[in-house]
């Protein structure tokens, strides 16, 4: 029977040593939200069967899976953590796991060293695009540690990555940045206060969490990026105001392939849901 993902924290793990990164960042993002944390390792048997012993792959995966256990238990030491090994195509079994879950974390392939690359094949691209809950996406080096940047543009999806942003930030002990951008030539006549009104509204049911708010006027994506150089994590909704699974938007592609944080994808909320889960 497959282990139970339901309101979990799970985590892709594949075979490189950059997924150690990933568990950590996981393991603190579920002890932050005290959810429990289920490591997820897709096992591939058209490639066990080519090689001399079946055992040998899979006895790889259980040990990888041991490690990834211990790494987490040494990141939150009272973190609840299963593991499940499920054969199959990962993104598949993944995409399956987010029906359930409360967030997704992958690693990103190494694509924010690639400024050059816009790999819209990359796996963690495709689980942002199509999850059912929100995508948290991994980088290889520890983030610093500052605020928790969100980017809102007004659309009812930016409204549940804010409240979501709260909770992440209460959660963490940490304070929130909260960024707007409007581009050159927009008329921001009679929005100018939108940021402000929306953050006010969550901060009320937030008090413990510092939040500072600007708006600036640029590009979307080039500021956000800029903005996450400082941040512990970006979090930004899947796309704008066509909250639609199966896409993904300019601005959340651009801090999937250039942020230097780690990004959440926030996807699968419901917009109407004020406490952002």
């Amino acid at each position: 029977m497959p282990a139970p993902t339901h309101g979990a924290v799970v985590v892709g793990v594949g075979s490189s040593a950059e997924d150690l990164q990933l568990v950590r960042t996981a393991a603190g993002e579920a002890a932050a939200h005290d959810r429990p944390l289920h490591l997820l390792h897709a096992f591939n048997w058209a490639a066990a069967l080519e090689s001399f012993s079946v055992s040998g792959p899979r006895a790889a995966a259980e040990e990888l899976l041991e490690q990834a256990g211990r790494v987490a238990a040494e990141t939150a030491p009272t973190l609840p953590v299963t593991d499940e090994i499920v054969e199959g195509d990962p993104i598949e079994a993944l995409v399956r796991a987010s029906d359930s879950a409360f967030l997704l974390a992958v690693g990103d392939g190494g694509m924010a060293g690639c400024p050059e690359c816009v790999p819209a094949d990359a796996p963690s691209v495709q689980l942002a695009a199509r999850a059912g809950c929100p995508v948290l996406v991994a980088r290889t080096e520890p983030p610093p540690q500052g605020p928790l940047l969100v980017g809102f543009d007004g659309s009812e999806s930016s409204r549940a990555t804010l409240a979501y942003a709260f909770d992440c930030a209460e959660g963490r002990g940490s304070r929130l940045l909260a960024i707007r951008v409007t581009e050159p030539g927009h008329d921001a006549d009679g929005d100018d206060g939108l940021l402000d009104e929306a953050v006010a509204r969550y901060a009320a049911r937030h008090p413990r969490v510092a939040v500072e708010c600007h708006t600036i006027r640029g590009d979307p994506g080039a500021v956000l990026v800029e903005q996450s150089r400082s941040a512990q994590v970006a979090l930004v909704g899947a796309r704008g105001d066509e909250p639609l699974r199966g896409m993904l938007g300019a601005v959340s592609q651009t801090l999937l392939y250039h942020s230097p944080a780690p990004v959440i994808v926030v996807r699968g909320l419901d917009p109407d849901d004020e406490d952002g889960s």
